[in-house]
């Protein structure tokens, strides 16, 4: 049985549209990982996958929580560029002046 982690559209997603799913569309291309392995180990159909990086959907803050968790049982490093790539440059941005 598939899970699905899309919730109802009152939901607040994390990030602009489409940012998660630009970068793990780079994560996956740089470190050889296919949506249907991400999606197989996160237990989902790869059509969320492919949503997510097609940009037609953004994945929520609990779902890139299981994207890491999943990465890094895939690939340790896939799951750290994605962290950096995602989260730290969101908050260096944040924190530094203009």
């Amino acid at each position: 049985m598939w899970k699905t982690f899309e919730k109802p559209p009152t939901f607040d997603m994390i990030g602009g549209m489409g940012k998660a799913g630009k970068v793990l569309k780079q994560v996956l291309e740089a470190h050889d990982i296919s949506q249907y392995k991400l999606a197989v180990t996160l237990g989902i159909g790869r059509t969320n996958v492919y949503r997510w990086v097609h940009e037609n959907r953004d994945p929520y803050a609990e779902t890139i929580v299981e994207i890491v968790r999943a990465l890094k049982q895939i690939n340790t490093s896939a799951a750290e560029d994605f962290v950096n790539l995602y989260l730290v440059d969101e908050i260096q941005s944040e924190t530094q002046p203009e």
